[in-house]
């Protein structure tokens, strides 16, 4: 008889060493695993601060936060004078500051119309669907004026706030436009086939900025006589159906990838075509095409930025008619680090959204 308190088989599983579990164990697998791994480690690491250091004594520890032009500026590093006493102008462009209100509303009213969008798990769900279906009119009514509101021309719109309002109105237009445009590419009608085809393949072929310059200039020449067709109106119809070609593109990947059988098993049970998309194929399809659909926002809202090529002054734009200033000239660095970082939060934000809904959908195999 033997002293083992457990039976040949039976003993429990032992606890993994401490050095190859946690954060020491992540480290060891991934930064520390052979001596050239390191050696990058180590000097990935002392390069990573010695910018972040020269980084931080030119933008914070030397700066200059105040002044009236770049001679204020004595410290040595950034001159963030200029964005303070030009960030009303980043943001709203040339809106009545007495009305600036109404653009803050606006963007309040965009987040929590986003929220019930986003996130399924919202509190009184339901509710605020409900608002975000008409919140594109409040807004147009926010931002331009009329029911009794002083009304603001989209001439004085600029600044980051333009950014916002193409971005956003291209994304959420240009992504049922780019579904219907790819379900008829792969449609067994000839004529729409061919539409969908021609339209697609046009876009994808044009730089955008040819788009804009015939939105901005040659558009007027088919028009009327004394036809008056607003500027920004146009813009935003070139931008969405711009970004609709690509999310076509993305989306009719996605549809490629689903097995023909699953369209075979909806015709068996009696489906129709349009509940058979609705119900079976379009949320499979659009669950793998994810990651390209995110990519193709994040695209347009940074080509928003063209817009200052026109003549409609997107932050970038701002940034060049400050510089023209002589008291500021000579802080471009200044300017371009601001708007990226603009342009970075948000652009992030939409990337690691993508990253949770694919998480959150189980997109991919995991292993």
């Amino acid at each position: 008889m033997t002293d083992a308190p457990y039976q040949v088989g039976q003993h429990p599983d032992l606890p993994p060493p401490p050095s190859t579990t946690g954060v020491i164990g992540w480290m060891r697998n991934n930064l520390f695993s052979s001596w050239a791994n390191a050696l990058l480690t180590i000097a990935s690491v002392l390069l990573i601060y010695g910018l972040a250091t020269s980084l931080y004594k030119w933008g914070f520890a030397n700066a200059d936060f105040q002044g009236a032009s770049r001679n204020d500026c004595t410290s040595g590093g950034a001159c963030w004078a200029l964005i303070n006493v030009r960030f009303g102008q980043f943001i709203y462009g040339f809106y009545p500051e007495s009305q600036r209100w109404r653009v803050n509303l606006t963007f309040i009213g965009f987040l929590v119309a986003l929220w019930p969008l986003l996130f399924t798990g919202a509190p009184a769900r339901k509710q605020l669907l409900w608002y975000a279906g008409v919140y594109p009119i409040l807004a147009f009514v926010l931002l331009l004026g009329g029911f009794g509101i002083e009304k603001v021309e989209t001439a004085k719109f600029g600044g980051f706030m333009l950014t916002l309002v193409i971005g956003v109105t291209g994304i959420a237009v240009s992504l049922p436009l780019g579904i219907m445009l790819a379900l008829g590419r792969r449609s067994d009608m000839i004529f729409i086939r061919a539409i969908c085809v021609g339209f697609i393949e046009f876009i994808r072929g044009v730089p955008l900025i040819t788009l804009l310059f015939v939105a901005s200039t040659l558009l007027s020449f088919f028009l009327p006589p004394g036809t008056s067709f607003d500027l920004l109106l146009r813009v935003l119809i070139m931008v969405t159906l711009f970004s609709s070609a690509y999310i076509a593109e993305v989306v009719r990947g996605g549809l490629q990838a689903i097995p023909v059988g699953q369209q075979e098993a909806a015709n068996s049970l009696g489906l129709g075509y349009w509940k058979t998309m609705y119900l079976i194929i379009l949320p499979q399809a659009l669950k793998i095409s994810i990651p390209g659909i995110v990519n193709s926002f994040i695209g347009l809202f940074k080509d928003t930025t063209l817009v200052a090529i026109i003549g409609l002054l997107d932050p970038l734009g701002i940034g060049r008619a400050a510089l023209a200033d002589t008291k500021w000239q000579g802080l471009a660095g200044e300017v371009y680090v601001f708007v990226a970082i603009l342009f970075f939060i948000f652009s992030f934000s939409m990337s690691r959204y993508s990253l949770y809904l694919e998480k959150k959908l189980h997109v991919g195999h995991e292993s």
